[in-house]
């Protein structure tokens, strides 16, 4: 996960997704993708058709009193000097996250419980100064002159950043203070009501919080940008340039495919043992197996560095300084391992971004679905196939070789990679099963904004859907719509990014295996560094130069996001595992 934003779900054998559920930054502020990839958390805004810089509007309707400009100076009118202009006060503005991001690591690694209290007026006076920098007229004045200079007058980086600096100042500025202030309200009681329905597994209990939600949010849609669907505006907090329309087209496609092949493997699987990966494994070997895999893998220590923390995450200062953790358990060694694989993804990701456009918005990651891509190609690509268990083998008998001593690469592969049944519960689910708990949740709170879906309505939706595309019917509400903590924070069009995540890996990795010839004997071999440098070149130096996924993918891989591949990827692997 990336850095405090999310926490990180467990299960006994079989790897699903590894990043499951919303956490602190999300809860207690607004923060975005573009200033800092290494915190991917909410925004409160978006785009707003009818752009009104802070100096043209009453004070009242702004999220707080008006920004005070950091200098009082003019604004030059040549778009040359004006981008210079605009960059100073951009990378000012990461610098200032990035210290943000140190104390975040800070916070959940090393610092002491009784500092809670000290470290929270320090973000608090952070988060003050970052809102004058962000908000800062001159900031929007800078970004006028930029927005209507001629075409030519900047080249395609250029455009990028002002592009996305432009979206994001925008989203700073769009929202009424009493807005803000009723969102803020929202979340703290939302979340009450939401821990008191999960205890009491009754959803009734929440309802009336969700429906406050529904209507907040789409109050705020509608000041940022009334011309599109609610969904859609709130969507792009999470992943830039994707629509509804788009999603349906993916989505349905996806699960077309995936019940049938489910209902199969259900019915005519052989049945895997993986009872004997639970062991006693001592976690000191465990965290020098993790780093050893972490370096080979083409992690950086001098530019970075892997501990331990309650939630895994990745996160950190700077692409030079990029700090990522894990977990581990004496009874699982596997858990510990993928999701060191999983955050070394991540990390590589930020250690790889462009530093010729250091702490400018077009060297951050394009989406929170392009950057779980990264973690998942290594987890799953990688790190769950049959090649990797090759290398990775006498890795694990060189540390436990009691336990592992009549185990073979191919056992450790199927173990890796068995089906979860039932699959109930997102953060437990398997690759297969994952998709469709996303598309449940994406089709849910997408009606329930357009008005379509009555709240009453969700829990007899949830269960039938469960039933019918998994066989799994909850058993309560506690283990069904109540599972999650995303809509008790507002955060719709959070959801589809987990498997817009998995798509993107798979297709990419795909590509991959195209231009690097016998990539999967490299892998056998523990020779990263060719993919590695693909990844560097395609994925990681871009940026947010491109303004969607499906752009990036375009020019990635030769075409945009498409799910047959996805799909191919897994009806070939587990057809073959399950002896279909």
């Amino acid at each position: 996960m990336l850095t405090s934003a999310f926490h990180r779900g467990s299960r006994l054998s079989p790897i699903g997704s590894r990043i499951h559920a919303l956490g602190s930054l999300i809860a207690s502020g607004s923060t975005n993708i573009a200033s800092r990839s290494l915190a991917v958390v909410t925004s409160m805004g978006g785009r707003n058709s009818k752009h009104q810089h802070p100096q043209h509007r009453n004070p009242s309707h702004r999220g707080k009193a008006a920004a005070v400009p950091t200098t009082a100076v003019s604004v030059p009118k040549e778009p040359a000097k004006a981008y210079e202009a605009l960059c100073e006060r951009l990378k000012e503005i990461s610098t200032i996250h990035g210290i943000n991001g140190l104390l975040d690591w800070d916070e959940m690694v090393m610092m002491p419980p009784g500092a809670a209290g000290s470290r929270g007026t320090q973000k608090a006076v952070l988060a003050g100064v970052l809102y004058d920098k962000e908000t800062d007229p001159q900031l929007g004045a800078l970004l006028d002159v930029l927005k209507a200079a001629p075409a030519d007058s900047l080249d395609a980086v250029q455009a990028a950043v002002v592009r996305d600096a432009a979206r994001e100042y925008v989203k700073r500025t769009a929202l009424p203070k009493d807005l803000a202030q009723r969102i803020a309200k929202l979340k703290t009681e939302a979340y009450a009501a939401w821990v008191k329905a999960k205890t009491e597994s009754d959803f009734s209990v929440f309802a009336p919080l969700l429906k406050q939600w529904i209507e907040i949010s789409k109050e705020k849609a509608r000041l940022i940008d009334p011309t599109k669907p609610v969904y859609d505006v709130l969507l792009d907090d999470y992943e830039k340039g994707a629509t509804s329309a788009r999603l349906d087209q993916v989505f349905t496609q996806v699960r077309e495919g995936l019940v049938p092949l489910i209902a199969e493997i259900k019915s005519r699987g052989r049945k895997i043992d993986y009872s004997w990966m639970v062991g006693d494994f001592d976690t000191e070997k465990q965290a020098e197996l993790c780093k050893q895999v972490a370096i080979d893998l083409g992690f950086d220590t001098t530019h970075g560095r892997l501990d331990v923390s309650v939630h895994p995450f990745t996160g950190g200062a700077h692409p030079t300084d990029v700090r990522m953790t894990t977990r581990f358990k004496k009874e699982n060694l596997v858990e510990g391992l993928t999701g060191a694989i999983h955050e070394t993804g991540h990390a590589l990701y930020e250690q790889g971004r462009n530093l010729e456009y250091d702490g400018l918005p077009v060297n951050n990651a394009l989406s929170m679905g392009v950057h779980e891509s990264q973690s998942l190609l290594w987890e799953r690509m990688v790190g769950l196939s049959r090649p990797f268990a090759a290398y990775l083998m006498p890795l694990i008998k060189a540390r436990f070789p009691e336990a592992f001593a009549s185990v073979t690469p191919e056992q450790l592969y199927e173990a890796e990679n068995v089906i979860q049944e039932p699959s109930l519960i997102r953060v437990e689910a398997d690759e297969v099963t994952y998709p469709l708990h996303i598309i449940l949740r994406y089709e849910l709170e997408k009606g329930l904004l357009e008005g379509t879906i009555p709240v009453e309505d969700v829990p007899k939706i949830w269960n039938e859907r469960m039933t019918s595309d998994l066989g799994a019917t909850p058993p309560d509400d506690s283990k069904g719509c109540l599972q999650d903590i995303h809509w008790s924070l507002g955060a719709f069009g959070y959801f589809p990014t987990y498997t817009l995540g998995a798509m993107y890996a798979t297709q990419i990795y795909a590509a991959a295996k195209k231009d690097i010839a016998d990539l999967e004997d490299l892998i056998r071999v523990g020779d990263f560094k060719p993919l590695k440098s693909w990844l560097n070149e395609k994925i990681h130096k871009l940026g947010s130069l491109h303004n969607s996924g499906d752009e990036l993918m375009t020019v990635a891989t030769g075409g945009p996001l498409d799910p047959a591949v996805f799909l191919d990827y897994l009806k070939t692997k587990y057809t073959d595992l399950y002896k279909l």
